[in-house]
């Protein structure tokens, strides 16, 4: 079949596997184009397939050669679908890494579950050795309790207040109102639930029973903060609630696995194209407008290069970049400048004021949207009919 975007909601429902492929191998390229780093031996990745964690993956494998184990959720391809771009992700990195005499291995299923995790533990065991780096990227709109069976649903919400803001459609670059009521106590209960600290905890805590989690290994969790545009239905909403319970949560890792060596760390990053970013209100404006600015500048950065200078300057440095003070990374640092900041807030203020219904800032964004989904790849044929399984 000849595949093409499908873009409905600011959700893009198909992927190329050839652009996806194209697009690892890209990302492996700018890896291999810098010097190796001396990092982990054997890596885990929670949520492997996408964004920010596939990129922790090529890094690991890639410039350190690190023996890597990634966790995700993906669906297949089928004679008349197309799977997710996370199935073709993986399926590219995998080939990458056996062709460059990588050992790696991916479990498809739920993360949030127990079996999945056991089934980790048992293969971690089987094939690697104790794991002495642990990501844990996971983004999801609702977890399966595993000790109870309960369905918890996530909701992007601000607190205490409603939010009038505006948003983008990335296919066309029309502006729309949005409106979002203020959650509910059971809504932010349920957030932090599914997008907290706890899983995080539950993940070390079933790779240290299982005898897969090497003393002194260092797990990283990934946050945000943003700015104060963003802040209502962002970092003081029920997504900053959550976050702000992932950071905590470093802190009970640090102490329940201290006589291990275990270090626990957040690293906050760029605000960058993932699919849960893509359908945040007023989000994706702000993201729109920061993508223009900082290619602007010369200062923006992808997925690929964020790792790359988490693991260089940060995790594995000689002499480690300052954290912030609440101990936290700092990877939003040139995000968060302030003639950055001042530019972004100055073309915000503009948009919202003026009668037009177009963002000009789109293009960028868009793109960056559609290469992440494996479209607009330098290179790929989209002319040419692929088998999407």
């Amino acid at each position: 079949m000849k595949i093409v975007p499908k873009i409905r909601q600011n959700i893009c429902l198909t992927a190329h596997p050839e652009g996806c492929r194209a697009q690892v191998r890209e990302q492996i390229d700018f890896v291999l184009s810098r010097p190796p780093i001396d990092g982990p031996r054997r890596a885990l990745i929670i949520g492997a397939s996408n964004g920010y964690g596939l990129a922790a993956r090529i890094v690991s494998a890639f410039s350190c050669g690190a023996d890597t184990a990634g966790v995700f959720l993906e669906r297949p391809g089928t004679a008349t679908r197309t799977a997710t771009v996370g199935w073709y992700n993986n399926l590219a990195f995998e080939d990458e890494a056996r062709e460059a005499g990588l050992h790696t291995f991916s479990i498809n299923g739920d993360s949030f579950s127990s079996e999945v995790k056991l089934e980790t533990v048992r293969r971690i065991g089987g094939e690697m050795g104790p794991v002495d780096l642990v990501m844990y990227s996971i983004a999801a709109p609702r977890r399966i309790d595993a000790a109870t069976g309960e369905i918890h649903t996530s909701v992007v919400k601000p607190i205490g207040r409603s939010y009038a803001g505006k948003t983008v459609d990335i296919k066309t670059g029309a502006l729309a109102n949005v409106i979002a009521e203020p959650a509910t106590e059971d809504e932010i209960v349920e957030t932090v639930k599914v997008m907290g600290g706890e899983d995080w905890m539950d993940w070390i805590s079933a790779l240290h029973e299982g005898g897969a989690l090497a003393d002194g290994a260092l797990t990283v969790a990934l946050s945000y903060v943003g700015p104060g545009i963003t802040a209502p239905i962002y970092r003081d909403g029920t997504m900053g609630r959550a976050k702000q319970h992932l950071e905590k949560t470093a802190v009970a890792i640090n102490r329940r696995f201290h006589d291990r060596g275990v270090r626990a760390v957040i690293s906050v990053n760029k605000a960058l194209v993932t699919r849960a970013s893509a359908v945040i209100p007023s989000v994706t404006l702000y993201m729109s407008l920061l993508y223009a600015v900082m290619k602007r500048k010369g200062i923006h950065e992808g997925c690929i290069e964020q790792m790359v200078r988490l693991y260089r300057d940060h995790l594995y440095a000689a002499d480690p970049r300052p954290r912030d003070p609440e101990g936290r990374i700092r990877l939003d640092d040139l995000e968060m400048r302030e003639d950055v900041q001042c530019e972004v807030a100055e073309i915000w203020r503009s948009i919202n004021a003026a009668e037009s219904g177009q963002v000009a800032e789109i293009a960028d964004f868009r793109r960056e949207f559609l290469r992440h989904h494996g479209f607009e790849m330098p290179g790929v044929d989209y002319d040419l009919e692929v088998d999407p399984r």
